[in-house]
């Protein structure tokens, strides 16, 4: 079995709240013992940080405000997110980007909330945990801005070609691979940039509970996602990206513990 990290789960998303406590030792089962709770809004990244400083020391959150709720950035908001990072439980300033597919909030309000976030994360000296969709054009060059100023980033649940993965890396970011890869219609673009990912800026994450790896069929039959399944994205990954599984799975802890600064996970413990 593989020690691995999920680096992107909604779990304080209300789908979990009748049995959060089974979905995550089914994760244990698996593998997944340590994972990052993605922080959206002010409020869930609060739950985020709430549901990490109760486990002991294998969840971590992230205090962040995505692009669908920058209408919502309001004075306040900056405050709450500072707060949040001062702990150690949170690891990194998001989830924040540019989302110009759904429009949810007006493009201005998303530009104004990401650059707000880009100099949290500058001010806090936590990494970023970036979403980008539909969005490529203004999201590298505001990130490519800031970056220099931050302490690395991941370009979470990565969905794009060849070239947007390469001008990422171009500018020090890690690439979050989800079920979006297992996905044979959606994912195809993806399937073919992996196959040029180095071992050392990838991570893995299923976005739970969302984008469940279709390669599951059947044996996901509640179609709700869950850290359980991030073997599947370990498994499809390996294949397209032509290495090891191990040797994968091995690459993505190390990332993960090197970008949010997590310590190792001692030998034996649960």
């Amino acid at each position: 079995m593989h020690d691995l990290i999920d680096i992107g789960a909604n779990l304080a998303h209300d789908s979990f709240d009748h049995d959060r406590a089974e979905v995550l030792a089914r994760a244990a089962a698996a593998g997944v013992r340590r994972l990052v709770i993605t922080g959206s809004t002010a409020g869930s990244s609060r739950d985020a940080f709430h549901l990490a400083r109760a486990s002991g020391g294998l969840l971590f959150a992230t205090a962040g405000v995505h692009p669908h709720h920058a209408a919502e950035f309001g004075p306040a908001t900056a405050g709450t997110l500072v707060e949040l990072a001062a702990h150690p439980e949170v690891v990194a300033i998001g989830e924040c980007g540019l989302d110009y597919f759904r429009d949810f909030s007006p493009r201005d309000r998303q530009r104004f909330a990401f650059e707000r976030q880009l100099g949290l994360a500058a001010v806090t000296g936590k990494p970023l945990f970036l979403h980008q969709r539909d969005a490529h054009d203004d999201f590298l060059a505001m990130v490519r801005e800031a970056v220099r100023d931050v302490a690395g980033g991941v370009a979470h649940c990565f969905t794009g070609d060849r070239a947007q993965m390469e001008a990422y890396l171009e500018l020090g970011l890690y690439i979050g691979i989800t079920g979006w890869i297992c996905d044979e219609r959606r994912g195809q673009a993806l399937q073919a940039a992996v196959a040029g990912l180095p071992l050392d800026r990838v991570m893995l994450e299923t976005d739970a509970p969302y984008l469940a790896p279709r390669t599951l069929g059947g044996r996901n039959a509640s179609r709700r996602n869950e850290p359980a399944n991030l073997p599947e994205v370990l498994r499809v990954t390996a294949r397209h990206m032509g290495v090891d599984e191990a040797e994968l799975a091995a690459a993505a802890t190390a990332n993960t513990e090197r970008l949010f600064g997590l310590p190792p996970r001692r030998a034996g413990s649960s």
